[in-house]
């Protein structure tokens, strides 16, 4: 699992970008939205705890239907406390999984029809590595 090894400030200012004053339109364009504001910093708005946060790139489709999508990038916080149907990433028995979290059932949930919940038995070997906070989706994936 790739895990970032930038400090705060750098990833601070790897993200600061300009910004539009109002909200983008999602019909039609308003020409009088042509002005940028001060440059925005996604930090405050993605990373609460950046000395316990990481990234992890996702695979596969058993998430979909919380909208984290195969080759989606997680934004996960270890000093949140996951909770009842928080996205957590988790070892259950050696194995690294993102699924919701059912507390009440003690049980790993996708969020996908075609995948069965994980039960979490008694002698599991479970640990949650962190609350997923935010999910990033590329409609264009990098290439090379």
């Amino acid at each position: 699992m790739p895990i970032t090894t930038l400090s705060p400030l750098e990833i601070r200012e790897q993200f600061a970008a300009p910004c539009y004053l109002s909200r983008v339109r999602t019909g039609f364009p308003s020409p009088a939205d042509d002005y940028m504001d001060k440059k925005l910093d996604l930090n405050e708005f993605l990373i609460k705890h950046p000395a316990s946060t990481f990234y992890c790139w996702t695979e596969g489709e058993s998430m979909e239907g919380a909208g984290i999508y195969d080759r989606d990038l997680l934004i996960v916080d270890r000093e949140e406390q996951a909770r009842h149907q928080d996205v957590v990433l988790a070892f259950l028995d050696g194995e690294l999984t993102c699924k919701i979290l059912d507390a009440h059932r003690r049980q790993l949930c996708s969020a996908h029809e075609d995948f069965p919940p994980i039960p979490i038995l008694d002698g599991s070997d479970f640990q949650i590595e962190g609350v997923v906070i935010n999910a990033i989706h590329f409609f264009r994936h990098r290439t090379g």
